[in-house]
C-alpha cells in the first residue's frame, strides 16, 4: 500500500506532461507538510490535542523521513505544537518530495526522465510506468467528492489536505470545484487528528498569506 504522502504526489501529477501540478509553493509545502504528519499518524506513532503534537510509539515505521521525523518529535522538550512542526516539515518539502518521488519511481509507479530545454536548461519528468496506482487514488477521491458514499478513512485525509491547502482545482476542474466545495469540507471534519493538522494548515497559511500581501 502506498503512503499518504505518495498518493497526495500522484494526485499532483498531470498525466500527459509527467511533471507535477504546481500549486503556490506555500499550499504544497503544506500538504506534503501534513500528509507526512499523517502517515505518522495512520501507524499510530503521534496523536494531537490543542497545545501539542506528540509521541504514543516511537518504534521505527520503516520509512527513513517518517522514522527521522517521529525521533526528532520524540526528542524534542518540551513538546510543541502542530503549527511548529508543519513549519518545521514545511523547511525540509523538496527534500521529501524528493524522497517520495523515488519510492514511487523504486516501486515502478513512476519512471524518470532527464530533458534538455532548448538544448541549455535541464529539466525532469516523471512519466506513469504503472498508472494503476494514480488512477486509483484519483477515481476514489474524485467519486467520494461528487457522491454522498462513507469515504475511506485515508480518503478523509487525502480530500481534508488538498482542502485545507486550497488545491483542489489542481485535481479537478475550476468548473467543479464549486460543486464539491461544501462536500469536501463535510468530508474534512470526520477524521479527528485530521480535523487538528487541516485546522492548523488552515491557520498556518493564512498567516503565511497575510505576511506576504503586506510585504
Amino acid at each position: 500500500m502506498l503512503t499518504i504522502s505518495e498518493e497526495v504526489l500522484l494526485l499532483f501529477l498531470d498525466d500527459e506532461k509527467g511533471t507535477f501540478i504546481r500549486g503556490p509553493d506555500i499550499h504544497v509545502e503544506l500538504a506534503m507538510s501534513g500528509a507526512v504528519l499523517m502517515d505518522l499518524a495512520f501507524a499510530n506513532r503521534i496523536d494531537t490535542d490543542p497545545e501539542r503534537l506528540f509521541v504514543v510509539d516511537q518504534s521505527p515505521v520503516g520509512d527513513r523521513v517518517l522514522d527521522d521525523l517521529l525521533s526528532r518529535i520524540a526528542a524534542t522538550e518540551p513538546e510543541r505544537s502542530t503549527e511548529y512542526w508543519l513549519n518545521w516539515i514545511r523547511e525540509d518539502v523538496p527534500d521529501i518530495m524528493g524522497h517520495f518521488i523515488d519510492r514511487l519511481v523504486e516501486k515502478g509507479i513512476l519512471r524518470r526522465m532527464e530533458e534538455k530545454i532548448l538544448w541549455v536548461f535541464e529539466t525532469r519528468r516523471y512519466p506513469v510506468i504503472d498508472d494503476r496506482e494514480e488512477r486509483e487514488v484519483k477515481r476514489r477521491i474524485t467519486s467520494v467528492l461528487f457522491s454522498d458514499e462513507i469515504p475511506d478513512p485515508r480518503d478523509v485525509v487525502i480530500i481534508g489536505i488538498v482542502n485545507a491547502c486550497d488545491l483542489l482545482d489542481v485535481i479537478l476542474h475550476h468548473r467543479e470545484v464549486d460543486k464539491v466545495r461544501g462536500r469536501a469540507e463535510q468530508i474534512s471534519q470526520m477524521d479527528f487528528i485530521g480535523q487538528a493538522i487541516n485546522s492548523t494548515i488552515n491557520d498556518v497559511r493564512a498567516s503565511i498569506l497575510s505576511m506576504i500581501s503586506t510585504m
